[in-house]
């Protein structure tokens, strides 16, 4: 008989009325001491961990949590301080902490990047003179604490060496195997006083396993794993894969340590050990529930599939837990009040999956008639959901089926439009813009609520949102900028606000996960087809050209965006929904230009993100996400202006894609990687107009002009001034009207001064 334990990789850090949230906006605005910021956090991390107790969880995890981000967390605990921030050595005080993730006046913020294939920043370790050492021992405190105060032998979570030191900055490739032997001590440091404080299971954390790693770093990280297993021989080590298969499983599962924890919801794992087998003596933890949606498991399958896998374990121990940490998913479906009870009842958050994991644990090792009422109220949930009478829309099927090719290119090439778009905008030189959003004022955000609340009507509700967008030009206009935007008042979140408007798509109260730092974000649930129900952004754009000469962005985020940014039920392919959303965006684009709007911006910040780990599946996801951003922009005339956004990326990999979306302009955030990106454009022929950030929105700090100046200057090494426009990093509606306008007046400033050395160089 098989010893079938139950486990979680990692819980919401946010609490369920987000908590968390609050309490660090609190602290950092001076609310809230330090003192009370670490109470409180205490109390929900306590609250969170007797929560996965009561619900039947055997092995809880402990140290998942953090402040910010625990990558920021592991650089920390290892002394990793970038040398513009002051540090003397020893435990890092929660100033530089923060000052380190958002930046100070003197410093900017690290790097911050999307984790893996996800939504979620986390914070670029930076190695450049690193001299790492351990000042405090986080996964023993916290394995500690939830011993001491609530009785739970935890399970300790690491981020492994090898990811941590692949996902930092500031070494060359060459340098890799001297970092790590100068970490590797260090961790053995931590590992043996958890197993000193009578610690058994350990989980580390290796995600990078599944990408394409070499030969040598695999062989490398063997020997990591050796001396961990020598070191502390009496700890059960896990190693945790996630978000995809093990690419060089034979080598990876032979590692020494006590499990391997693999992803079976995301790549091809059952076929790699059918193929391959498991190692006799290794327990399996089988990651069977989806960490990353948000849709009831169909249990009887999910029990079929762990039966199927057991008999390829013979240690006879096997582990049943999510694909992922459940960071990626809201807290609880009990919050969930206003939505349709059948696609309440297709839907399981991270208390919901908790209790999906022990149930098919208990059914696995004591029988399926044990959890038969389960299996039966699983089965009643899946059959209201599935007779929902707006999940399947033939029209929408049969107009995606009758697409061509021709739907999917703009009628002249790139120099031919650009000409035309030129004679028709007529912008200066090095024309200044922002991205999209201003900002979400405590004001808006309550007068929004008051709205959904019923408390006030929907015409005092729509003259508020015209009132902004009217100041907000004006301040535009005032400041100097080019090429204007309406502000997105009306917008609670780039994908959840179409969310509201599509077919197919509903949105939850309070189905908040973590994005970066404290903010959060709601992810619209694509429960059926995708289809156009009205016009979403017209209204917006139109009243607020109206205010100006000046042109104004039709705003709108892409379908790959949209497809990654929101939770997608399995049962339709995710290439098919996705270019449902672009059929639909198509109909929007071309009603804003029919209203008159000459320059429209369809963002496609998560494309890089969405890449699928294993590079052999790059060229399928790449083709579609081109086609169907072309499906959503290619109707337009020549003289529109196409624009679009991306994130923090690593572009080599999608530059080939991003010239093929044929977007006239592109902009890309990338302040925050202090001109790392500029060799990509260096080395690389892009023909067309491209704005790269020239200051970072993610911090509250008001750039100067000199540095922005300098930003831009460092730019024109590899863009050519007349196809360079000027624009933050991203939206704005994170920052405050104050931040706001002084770093934008000081984008300005710099602007002009580098327009009028531009103009005394070209008359030379």
């Amino acid at each position: 008989m098989t010893n079938v334990i139950s486990s979680n990789l990692g819980y919401p850090r946010i609490g369920e009325n987000r908590e968390w949230k609050r309490a660090l906006e609190s602290f950092w605005k001076q609310e809230m001491t330090e003192q009370e910021l670490l109470e409180k956090t205490g109390e929900l991390r306590l609250n969170n961990l007797q929560k996965q107790k009561e619900l039947g969880l055997e092995l809880i995890p402990v140290g998942d949590v953090s402040l910010y981000d625990h990558v920021l967390d592991t650089s920390v605990m290892f002394g990793v301080i970038p040398e513009r921030f002051p540090y003397n050595g020893g435990k890092v005080n929660l100033d530089t902490y923060f000052a380190i993730a958002r930046g100070t006046k003197d410093a900017v913020a690290s790097e911050m990047t999307k984790w893996f294939n996800t939504n979620y920043h986390y914070i670029v370790p930076e190695l450049e003179n690193a001299k790492p050492e351990i000042t405090e021992n986080r996964p023993l405190a916290f394995y500690k604490e939830a011993k001491e105060k609530l009785g739970i032998d935890g399970k300790p979570v690491i981020l492994g060496p090898i990811t941590f030191l692949k996902l930092s900055k500031g070494y060359e490739e060459k340098d890799f195997s001297k970092l790590l032997q100068a970490f590797v001590p260090l961790y053995i440091q931590i590992l043996k006083e958890l197993e000193a404080a009578g610690a058994t299971w350990i989980q580390i954390d290796e995600p990078i396993f599944g990408t394409n790693l070499s030969e040598e770093v695999i062989a490398e990280a063997r020997q990591v794993y050796e001396r961990f297993n020598k070191e502390a021989p009496k700890l059960k080590l896990i190693l945790q894969t996630y978000f995809e298969h093990i690419v060089h499983y034979k080598s990876i599962v032979d590692f020494p340590v006590a499990a391997i924890g693999m992803d079976f919801v995301h790549g091809d794992s059952l076929e790699l050990i059918k193929a391959h087998g498991f190692p006799e003596d290794k327990v399996l933890a089988a990651g069977i529930v989806n960490g990353r949606n948000v849709w009831v498991s169909k249990l009887e399958e999910k029990l079929t599939q762990l039966e199927a896998i057991r008999e390829y374990v013979k240690s006879g121990t096997l582990i049943v837990q999510p694909s992922a940490s459940l960071l990626h998913v809201p807290v609880t479906v009990k919050s969930e009040k206003n939505l349709d009870p059948a696609i309440k009842n297709g839907l399981a958050f991270a208390d919901e999956k908790i209790i999906e994991i022990v149930t098919l644990a208990k059914g696995l090792e004591e029988g399926k008639q044990c959890i038969s009422r389960e299996l039966k109220e699983n089965r009643q949930q899946l059959e209201q959901f599935n007779r929902s009478t707006d999940r399947i829309n033939e029209q929408v099927r049969k107009e995606l089926e009758q697409v061509d090719t021709t739907d999917t290119k703009r009628s002249q090439p790139f120099a031919e439009r650009i000409q035309k778009q030129q004679d028709q905008l007529k912008l200066p030189f090095f024309p200044t813009t922002t991205i999209g959003s201003l900002p979400q004022t405590k004001e808006v955000r309550q007068t929004r609520t008051q709205w959904r609340k019923g408390e006030i009507t929907q015409a005092q509700y729509d003259q508020f949102i015209k009132d902004n967008i009217k100041m907000w030009i004006a301040i535009q206009e005032d400041i100097g900028l080019d090429v204007l935007v309406h502000g997105e008042f009306e917008r609670t979140d780039m994908v959840e606000y179409f969310g509201e408007k599509l077919n197919g798509f509903d949105v939850t109260t309070s189905g908040w996960v973590q994005s970066y730092g404290s903010r959060c974000v709601k992810p619209p649930l694509v429960f059926g087809d995708v289809s156009f129900r009205q016009p979403m952004t017209v209204k917006e754009s139109v009243y607020a050209q109206s205010l100006t000469d000046k042109p104004v962005k039709g705003m709108l985020t892409g379908p790959v965006t949209i497809l990654n940014w929101s939770f997608v039920h399995d049962d339709v392919p995710r290439y098919t929904v996705q270019n449902q959303i672009a059929l639909a965006l198509r109909k929007e684009v071309e009603l804003l230009e029919q209203n008159g709007i000459q320059v429209i911006q369809v963002d496609e910040p998560a494309l890089r993100e969405g890449l699928p780990l294993d590079k052999e599946k790059w060229q399928s996801y790449l083709e579609a996400a081109v086609y169907a951003f072309r499906l959503a922009t290619s109707i337009v005339q020549d003289q529109t202006q196409i624009h679009t956004h991306m994130c923090y990326s690593e572009f080599n990999d999608i530059f080939d894609a991003i010239d093929a979306l044929d977007a006239d302009v592109i902009s890309i955030e990338t302040s925050r990687s202090h001109g790392e990106i500029i060799s990509i454009f260096e080395e690389n022929t892009y023909e067309k107009e491209i704005g790269l950030g020239v200051y970072d929105i993610h911090s509250p700090r008001i750039p100067s002009k000199d540095e922005i100046k300098q930003n831009i200057t460092n730019q024109l090494k590899a863009i050519s001034p007349t196809k360079f426009w000027i624009n933050p990093d991203c939206g704005l509606k994170t920052r405050n009207e104050t931040e706001t306008i002084g770093a934008l007046k000081a984008m300005i400033e710099a602007v002009k001064e580098i327009r009028k050395e531009e103009l005394a160089v070209s008359k030379r």
